[in-house]
């Protein structure tokens, strides 16, 4: 059998609140050779289709009114962010924060937005999505990691959508209690309406506003504020799991894969800081720094202003110390 152990300094600081986030260091990967993979062609045939149309589009950039890209490129981008980073991720795979209804009810409008994909060639609701971020940390970079990234920078980013998931992934998810999201009036009726929602928020909305409202051409309200918007949301949500687990340095936690990468922050609004996020998966703000590179966390801060959200969990800034003198790779003392 392999098996992994990871030795981590202990956590003092904060309420983590919840287990299904952590590192599960008896887990064995089973022996025998890997299964082989079996490919999901329909995903491979529309996943190459919807990259190729939004690489052709990208001519109609140049003709394209400049509300019209403010419109796509801003507005609705930021619109499908908060629905990953800020519902799915950090409230429901984490429970890192609280949330008032009126904006569970909005950040499920945006959910509907980012429309995430799975297999086969159908919606991520938030019951899924969570469920597999919670595999993905609890046994990251094993066989039931479903976007391990030691099988390679195409398999992390976005491979893992194109073959059928090994048999580990879907034994461990089956495992995790996902009582609370299911007893979540919100999230219940979006899942029930989630394809209806999807085509209503994530192709129509977009599309409607700037054809209807300034005139934009049909063709380049389609294809700019929509699917070009979408192919690069769905890319700079994949970096996460890709690049931010093979590029960068580990200040909290060389022992575990996941890495600081400066990049990946900017399309992922705050997403990024994955070797803090991995070392302490219970923050909000899944960075040690709040605000910096971090639209997400102001976001989140803003709501709790306002009195739309509460409960922040927030690590010890001498807990972080302590993490990375006792596992750090050192790069923390060069700034």
């Amino acid at each position: 059998m392999v098996c992994v152990s990871v030795s981590l300094c202990q956590d003092l600081g904060g309420d983590q609140g919840m287990t299904d986030d952590i590192f599960d260091e008896s887990y064995c990967e089973k022996d025998g050779p890997k299964p082989a993979r079996r490919y999901v062609w329909r995903n491979i045939v529309l996943m190459s289709l919807l990259h190729l149309r939004a690489l052709y589009r990208l001519w109609l950039i140049p003709a394209a009114k400049p509300v019209t890209l403010a419109w796509g490129k801003f507005l609705c981008f930021l619109l499908s962010a908060l629905r990953i980073t800020m519902k799915a991720h950090r409230i429901w795979s984490h429970r890192s924060y609280k949330t008032s209804l009126p904006l569970r009810i909005f950040l499920a409008i945006a959910n509907s937005m980012a429309f995430q994909v799975g297999i086969p060639f159908a919606s991520f609701h938030v019951p899924q999505w969570a469920r597999d971020h919670h595999v993905h940390h609890k046994f990251s970079e094993m066989d039931a990691d479903p976007h391990n990234a030691t099988r390679g920078f195409f398999f992390s980013h976005v491979g893992w959508l194109l073959v059928r998931k090994h048999s580990d992934v879907i034994e461990k998810g089956r495992k995790l209690d996902m009582a609370d999201l299911k007893a979540d009036k919100v999230v219940m009726f979006q899942r029930r309406f989630y394809k209806l929602s999807v085509v209503a928020m994530c192709f129509l909305f977009p599309t409607l506003v700037p054809w209807c409202f300034w005139g934009e051409s049909l063709r380049n309200s389609i294809f700019l504020p929509t699917i070009l918007r979408y192919v690069l949301m769905l890319n700079a949500t994949w970096l996460v799991n890709s690049a931010a687990h093979m590029f960068g340095n580990q200040p909290y936690d060389l022992n575990i894969n996941p890495r600081e990468n400066r990049l990946v922050p900017f399309g992922a609004l705050g997403e990024g800081f994955h070797n803090y996020h991995h070392t302490f998966p219970y923050d909000y703000s899944t960075s040690e720094f709040g605000w910096h590179y971090n639209f997400i966390t102001a976001f989140i801060d803003l709501m709790c202003l306002l009195g739309l959200a509460s409960d922040c969990k927030k690590v010890s800034k001498e807990t972080i110390l302590a993490q990375k003198i006792c596992s750090g790779d050192g790069s923390h003392k060069s700034g």
